[in-house]
């Protein structure tokens, strides 16, 4: 996969230099280039930025530097023989980065990021280019930072740790919280290693009894369990057909009960607790 990524602050990707994205970067499986958007300014102060049409706090990020820049970032892909780009712009009011977009991301052999700062760019660049391949508007969560590069990092470790050989062990993912193809879209659950005990605390004993249809079972109803305690909505959200007899007890245990369209509520009592 290639990366490229127009920024204001090509310092702030250093960590891609490191951990699992580092590791990738090393063994060719993912080719990065960080482009400094102030190399397509002109004046001598560099600008970026101008004051936004009809008024308004903050400045708007001007078209002309970030239009040369991805012209350039794009002519220099293909002619690395790169294909296939997607732009993924990092913003507020995009839609949320979920697991299941990671997933997709990762099948792309080419997203160009575009971290913004100020109050965005001018939005006349996502609609040219919006002209010449897939554009993501992608939130990584309902607040506000002061540019799109952590956001870069953040869906960039996503999507890396799931091309294929840049994690050690290739079903490490599959029983990740929010992993595609689990009906109920449960949180993972607790985990332990060794010792098997410590600061006088022990492990679940079903963990060390070897029989893995118990040990199965045990880490599903912890999972139903940290779901209903952190994220119910995605309890709340699922198909009820994805549930099995023992999924069913467990929910009515921690207090959901049926409703008529099939899927689960919480009944109040247990809210309340």
């Amino acid at each position: 996969m290639r990366l490229d990524v127009v920024t204001i602050f090509p310092e702030y990707l250093d960590p891609l230099d490191v951990s699992l994205v580092g590791k990738a970067r090393a063994r060719g499986q993912l080719d990065v280039h960080v482009h400094d958007l102030r190399e397509w300014t002109y004046d001598r102060h560099n600008t970026v930025d101008d004051t936004p049409y009809g008024g308004g706090p903050g400045m708007v990020m001007k078209t002309d530097p970030w239009g040369e820049a991805l012209d350039s970032a794009l002519a220099d892909g293909y002619d690395a023989g790169a294909h296939g780009p997607v732009m993924v712009v990092p913003t507020p009011s995009g839609r949320p980065f979920t697991q299941e977009l990671a997933v997709e991301l990762a099948a792309r052999p080419w997203l160009i990021f575009t971290p913004a700062r100020y109050e965005g760019i001018d939005r006349r660049v996502t609609d040219e280019y919006a002209t010449r391949m897939p554009v993501y508007e992608v939130s990584i969560g309902d607040y506000v930072l002061a540019g799109g590069e952590a956001a870069v990092l953040v869906i960039t470790e996503a999507v890396a740790r799931l091309l294929p050989g840049v994690l050690g062990n290739a079903e490490s993912h599959r029983d990740d919280s929010f992993a595609p193809g689990d009906m109920a879209n449960l949180l993972e659950g607790p985990v332990y290693t060794k010792p098997p005990e410590w600061r006088g605390r022990g492990i679940p004993d079903v963990l060390l009894s070897g029989h893995h249809g118990k040990i199965a079972r045990w880490r599903r109803d912890e999972a139903f369990r940290r779901t209903a305690l952190n994220r119910p909505d995605l309890i709340e959200r699922c198909e009820a057909t994805g549930f099995d007899k023992k999924d069913r007890e467990v929910l009515s245990v921690l207090g959901w009960s049926p409703a008529p369209d099939g899927r689960f509520w919480r009944r109040p009592e247990a809210v309340e607790e």
